[in-house]
């Protein structure tokens, strides 16, 4: 059995992680008794934490927005600065964190008063970042929809397939994955009683957060695993084509690797003066303009759809730009490719 102060904390934590508890829940987890948990809730309370509570069969504890921030040793400027890095980081401009970002800015908007909420969303509002072919959601329904997944709730939302057609989604969501190209949610259509894959960008209008759903394991036990495996056979909403986009670079890849983005490729040796780019997931059609700008000779190596689509990226560049008597002659380097 923990000491009361090591015991307050890990009730605190365990109220941030699931948005409600019961009492019993808690007492099981804690190794202690109901009554225990009562004036464990007591002292956070006390501490400024708004910890809130209803009796009855379907009652339980959660943690809940106060009218002043809690005492996260956090002052309110702070606060803000947290939330509106979280939410950068969340957009995919650092590799590696995106979906911890946003299991972290889910906590933290839990428990923000509104009036730091309203300065977060301005700064959102009127920020904007420079980003390449990557689809831009909105921070507010990432979070919501995060949340739904860790709190175990049905969520409602109104979704556009990629054939534009709108249905009226009702599911039981369990987790939030990024391929490093886009935000999917991986949930049990209800109505189709089937697991399904959602583009969060193709969610519109608000989300509607019902009652408890049923805690549900993905098929495979691994989110990240269950969208690649979706992706690469064409099911749910594809990342641009199914197969891996590769492309035989003649540079060594040490010089490659810190050009081409490590969230949407991978750079391999191939000798001792070639490598291979190969995309995570299926490729975008901007995995051909990340490499011609890589100025380097190019061998596509496959799909072929990715040979299809280069040979008309060439094409339509070739006739946008007509040769003419007085243009300047190609440099060396140039011909020799």
């Amino acid at each position: 059995m923990v000491q009361t102060s090591a015991r307050l904390l890990a009730l605190l934590s365990l109220l941030q992680v699931r948005r409600e508890w019961t009492g019993e829940e808690l007492a099981d987890r804690l190794e202690v008794g109901a009554r225990t948990i009562r004036r464990d809730v007591d002292k956070l309370r006390s501490l400024g934490y708004p910890v809130e509570s209803a009796r009855g069969v379907a009652g339980g504890y959660r943690l809940g927005a106060g009218g002043e921030l809690p005492p996260l040793l956090l002052d309110d400027a702070e606060a803000v600065a947290v939330a509106v890095g979280l939410r950068t980081a969340a957009s995919g401009s650092i590799a590696g964190i995106e979906e911890t970002s946003v299991r972290a800015l889910a906590k933290l908007e839990q428990v923000l008063p509104d009036r730091l909420r309203r300065r977060v969303r301005a700064l959102g509002d009127v920020t904007s970042a420079f980003s390449f072919e990557q689809p831009q959601i909105d921070a507010d329904l990432l979070a919501e929809v995060a949340g739904a997944c860790r709190d175990g709730a049905q969520l409602r939302f109104a979704y556009v397939a990629r054939d534009d057609r709108s249905s009226q989604r009702q599911t039981e969501p369990t987790a939030v994955v990024y391929s490093g190209h886009r935000w999917y949610l991986v949930a049990f259509d209800l109505d189709r009683d089937d697991w399904r894959t959602f583009r969060v960008d193709r969610i519109r209008g608000r989300v509607r957060v019902g009652g408890r759903g049923r805690r549900r394991t993905i098929p495979g036990g691994d989110a990240a695993a269950y969208v690649k495996s979706q992706l690469q056979r064409g099911g749910g909403e594809r990342d641009g084509a199914g197969e891996p986009g590769r492309v035989r670079v003649a540079a060594p890849a040490q010089r490659i690797r810190p050009r081409v983005p490590g969230r949407y490729a991978a750079v391999e040796p191939d000798g001792e003066d070639a490598c291979v780019v190969s995309t995570h997931g299926g490729w975008h059609p901007s995995f051909l303009v990340w490499m011609a700008t890589l100025d380097e000779p190019l061998e596509i190596l496959g799909p072929p759809e990715l040979r299809v689509a280069a040979r008309g990226l060439v094409g339509r560049l070739a006739a946008a730009v007509p040769v003419t008597a007085d243009d300047p002659a190609p440099a060396a380097a140039d011909r020799g490719r």
